[in-house]
């Protein structure tokens, strides 16, 4: 007899959670039901009132767009619950473990109960639990996939390679993955809103200079490049960090006035999508604007509102 195949998920659900017995659970009467109320509930588990869920507070998922929940609502109201949602005890009441998007579908479409499996599982179980739940519907973008690793692993003192066993994922894989948090906010926002591709953060990640980053992911987005242009740019940025025109003079200047200077190069950089370096005395001085190609210069005279 060959032996059962092994999930792909390690240990997987059953190791996180063990399944308590059912327990009788006192909902309040209700009206009659209302003909959007799903179907049987399957035998192992239970009808909860609605009003008697919390949600899980190492919810990975930090958004969920209304238009999705409402064509959940949708489905949930024709076909009714083809996956009840899992719960544990919580004092008086019951805290979501797996099943956020179904239970508040059901809140906007009124119906007063749920079908639930209640669960014995302890807080990183939990944790880990309700990541492997979103993971495995691919429900989470790339930085909240991120973000559910770092909880695991800072709230309950885990080491990379021990949150990985728990979600059945390599080391390498969620070490790739919380790197995306070295990001800047924008930029992790902009791979949230998949208008940068994990591909392209990865690059982006090996560009030392914040604002040169920055710069390199608004280009990425503006002119749709690859990730094989990205890699390009990345390394001419590299390449020009240490050439004597990307280093601004300020021989002279006091701390205070070289703050400035250093200040005014950034914003005029993110203003012109090019580097510029402001070479500035008391008496006079240069603004220096890197250009890259006749596209690039181009780009720069439309901005000044010069014809070439």
């Amino acid at each position: 007899m060959s032996a059962a195949p092994k999930s792909r998920l390690g240990r997987g659900l059953g190791g996180l959670i063990a399944a308590g017995k059912p327990t009788a659970v006192i909902t309040p009467p209700s009206p009659a039901t209302p003909p959007s109320a799903p179907a049987t509930v399957a035998p192992g588990y239970l009808e909860i009132a609605v009003h008697l869920i919390e949600p899980s507070p190492y919810q990975a998922r930090r958004d969920i767009p209304a238009e999705q929940l409402g064509e959940l609502a949708e489905s949930i109201r024709s076909e009714g619950l083809l996956q009840p949602i899992v719960v544990r005890k919580h004092g008086e009441k019951f805290q979501l473990i797996a099943g956020e998007r179904r239970w508040r579908a059901f809140q906007q479409l009124k119906i007063k109960t749920i079908p639930a499996r209640i669960v014995q599982a302890s807080n990183a179980s939990s944790a880990a639990l309700g990541l492997i739940e979103n993971l495995q519907r691919e429900g989470l973008n790339a930085i909240e996939e991120a973000h559910g690793y770092a909880s695991l692993i800072r709230d309950f003192d885990l080491t990379q390679e021990t949150a990985a066993e728990r979600v059945g994922k390599g080391r390498a894989s969620v070490a790739n993955s919380l790197r995306l948090l070295s990001l800047e906010g924008e930029l992790q926002g902009f791979v949230a809103k998949n208008l940068l591709s994990v591909g392209h953060a990865k690059v982006l990640l090996g560009v030392e200079d914040s604002a040169r980053r920055a710069l390199i992911a608004r280009r990425v987005i503006e002119e749709g490049l690859s990730v094989r242009s990205t890699e390009k740019l990345a390394q001419s940025a590299k390449a020009s960090d240490g050439s004597p025109s990307a280093k601004p003079a300020k021989r002279g200047l006091t701390p205070k006035d070289a703050a400035t200077v250093a200040g005014i190069e950034k914003k005029l950089t993110s203003h012109l999508g090019a580097r510029v370096a402001l070479l500035h005395s008391p008496k006079k001085g240069r603004i220096v604007i890197e250009y890259r190609g006749n596209e690039d210069l181009q780009r720069l005279l439309e901005k000044f509102g010069v014809e070439a």
